[in-house]
């Protein structure tokens, strides 16, 4: 089982660097919002604050780089580059999937990255059935295990009846977010992996407690499809089927802020990979833009080096979009006027 689950970590890096796992038919949506011009913004970009709290901790930029790998030499090191970017840059750091750390302890250095750093919002991650398996004395090991300030629990019940070694039984999932909100309490994220949650899930998991959610909407990579260019026969047939499947990011950002108001901290994530595009989930109400693959990508062809340049032009976009709509920070940039056309209309008239 270990070994597989490390043959899997490897597979899916391989498959995410070059890989077709952005289906050309997804979309986020985030192309039918449209941000208000300000010809005279009156400031200088010197000006905007770009500052937010998350997980107790104030982040320079409101980006996340969102948990993506773990449980192998190359991921390892993956991990601490874009850790060690976040500590610069003051973002948030999440690492991928601990499941192969539970099952094999001594793959635990390939998730450590405080040495890098130190000061960054770290978030664990888990998921949902496997946190069901070991209890919640088994998440926290993994979270106090690599220093953590919050754990994700991740949704993935798309990617797991694809992936041939995936799970089948979905039972259980509530009773183990109720008892994870007991422990962990504001620290807990609950995220999906690029299928989406929608209002009445979102809704239900605030009633419970929690207090961060990931929206991790459909438009970028489908880890559906990962699994299916796994799998084989049927499951990948299936697979090609589904792996268009979920709630597009612009829709799942903006449906979920209108359900659960104003207190709950919302990231937008899924097929996020420029400026604008966390320009534009702020404006639906996201607290923080959540990405990895464009980062990913300049890591693996240009090493920290590259991934520092990625970084360097996503940030400089998000500035950009702020000065061009008058906004001097994000809570200014979500009173400003903004335009939903198109496909993420109707999403939103029927959620």
């Amino acid at each position: 089982m270990e070994e597989a689950t490390a043959k899997r970590k490897d597979a899916h890096l391989d498959l995410c660097a070059t890989g077709d796992v952005e289906p050309a038919g997804n979309s986020t949506l985030l192309e039918d919002v449209r941000l208000v011009h300000c010809a005279m913004p009156e400031m200088a970009v010197e000006d905007v604050d770009l500052s937010t709290e998350f997980l107790g901790k104030r982040l320079r930029h409101p980006l996340l780089i969102t948990g993506m790998t773990g449980g192998t030499e190359r991921a390892g090191v993956v991990n601490r580059d874009l850790a060690l970017l976040a500590e610069r840059h003051g973002l948030a750091f999440g690492v991928g999937s601990q499941r192969a750390m539970a099952e094999k302890p001594e793959l635990g250095s390939t998730f450590q990255v405080r040495q890098v750093a130190p000061t960054v919002p770290l978030v664990g991650n888990i998921g949902l059935y496997q946190a069901v398996q070991i209890g919640v004395d088994g998440v926290r090991r993994l979270a106090d295990a690599i220093g953590a300030d919050g754990m994700a629990l991740h949704l993935n019940a798309g990617q797991e009846l694809t992936q041939p070694e995936g799970d089948r039984d979905f039972r259980g999932g509530y009773t183990i977010v109720e008892a994870l909100v007991k422990a962990f309490g504001a620290r807990l994220l609950v995220k999906e992996t690029g299928c989406g949650i929608g209002p009445e899930v979102a809704r239900r998991l605030v009633e419970l407690g929690v207090h961060n959610v990931d929206v991790s909407g459909l438009g970028g990579t489908s880890w559906v499809r990962v699994e299916q260019l796994r799998a084989s026969g049927i499951q990948a047939e299936v697979g090609a089927e589904f792996s268009s499947w979920g709630i597009p990011t612009a829709a799942a950002i903006a449906s979920v802020r209108r359900a659960v108001g104003p207190e709950t901290r919302l990231v937008a994530s899924g097929g996020l990979r420029t400026g604008l595009d966390a320009a534009k989930v702020i404006a639906l109400g996201a607290n923080v833009a959540g990405m990895a693959l464009p980062l990913f990508r300049a890591q693996q062809a240009g090493g920290l080096e590259g991934a520092e340049r990625a970084l360097g032009v996503i940030l400089s976009g998000l500035r950009q979009a702020l000065v061009l709509t008058g906004s001097a920070s994000c809570v200014e940039l979500q009173r400003r006027p903004r335009i939903i056309v198109g496909q993420l209309k109707d999403w939103l008239a029927a959620l």
